[in-house]
């Protein structure tokens, strides 16, 4: 249970990303915009993934279930965002806050795992050939995404009652366009010393761990291909990661940069404009990347257009 009692405030002010009047317009029409090419894609390409029975592998049950976690991240931040954009009243009830604010931890970590579980995937396909139907078999690929699913809740509902522990006793402006964890530790006038340890240790254990997995996995995938006698040979080994990296380096080259560090050095307009990117930008793009660079995808994708018409 959270102490709301300990809380002063029932209610606060979300900035977002400007107040200008005219500058709203055009960011909301493109948040818009960019929210339903989001979901518009990633459902795309989560029915072609179902309706083709050549993409029920494992690289595609992961994909398809990062499409789904995509749609969710984005969902939690945006529609309260454009609505924001749109009334005067810009503000979240607390509890509305620290709801919001788990599910973004919960669906940020759990697209980590998968995109760490992927990077497996690709290791056992180029490494370990032979034993790749034994080791990536449906069974453990259920569990790696349960895993990554009860992990990821397990870490936010642990920062959600942290949160909910602490005082906030004003200001209650959030100088942000959403509730995440450095702004509202910001705000708070207790003392925040164990959330900060935990956002930077186990925070960090929960963001690098897959990360790391990534990195192993392709010094792996690299030393395999580089053993491989011909440069066209090692272009289409490399090419079925080619997608993959290009998502792994814009998740976590923005994620790091905000909160793999004390939140001292916690900046306004920086962060917000890193955050937009992992929030929206990214998963916006990841069904562009997947399918314009896959030809099993492509394929896919024109037979169900073929079917809707």
């Amino acid at each position: 249970m959270l102490r709301e009692n300990q809380s002063h405030m029932t209610e606060f002010l979300l900035l977002g990303l400007t107040s200008n009047p005219k500058q709203q317009v055009w960011l909301f029409a493109s948040f818009l915009a960019m929210y339903l090419v989001n979901v518009i894609g990633n459902s795309v390409i989560i029915a072609s993934i179902q309706r083709d029975a050549r993409l029920h592998t494992p690289m595609y049950f992961f994909l398809s279930n990062l499409s789904l976690v995509d749609i969710c991240f984005t969902t939690v931040i945006v529609p309260q965002m454009l609505v924001n954009l749109l009334t005067q009243r810009k503000t979240i009830l607390f509890a509305q806050c620290l709801t919001q604010m788990y599910f973004f931890v919960a669906f940020g970590i759990t697209d980590s795992f998968l995109l760490a579980a992927m990077a497996i995937d690709r290791y056992v396909a180029i490494c370990n050939p032979l034993h790749y139907n034994t080791v990536m078999s449906p069974r453990r690929c259920r569990l790696l995404v349960v895993a990554s699913w009860a992990v990821s809740h397990l870490h936010s509902l642990t920062h959600t009652i942290l949160m909910g522990r602490l005082s906030f006793c004003g200001p209650n402006v959030i100088h942000h366009f959403f509730c995440d964890v450095q702004p509202l530790l910001t705000l708070s006038c207790s003392d925040t010393s164990i959330n900060e340890l935990l956002a930077f240790t186990e925070g960090s254990v929960v963001i690098m761990s897959p990360f790391i997995f990534i990195v192993v996995s392709y010094i792996y995938i690299t030393r395999t291909v580089l053993r491989v006698p011909s440069g066209e040979g090692r272009y289409k080994v490399f090419s079925t990661c080619g997608s993959h990296l290009t998502v792994v380096a814009l998740f976590y080259g923005t994620i790091i940069s905000v909160y793999i560090r004390p939140s001292s050095t916690y900046s306004v307009t920086k962060d917000r404009v890193v955050t937009v990117i992992y929030t929206v930008v990214t998963p916006m793009l990841n069904p562009f990347i997947y399918s314009l660079r896959n030809k099993d995808m492509k394929q896919a994708l024109r037979k169900l257009a073929k079917r809707t018409e």
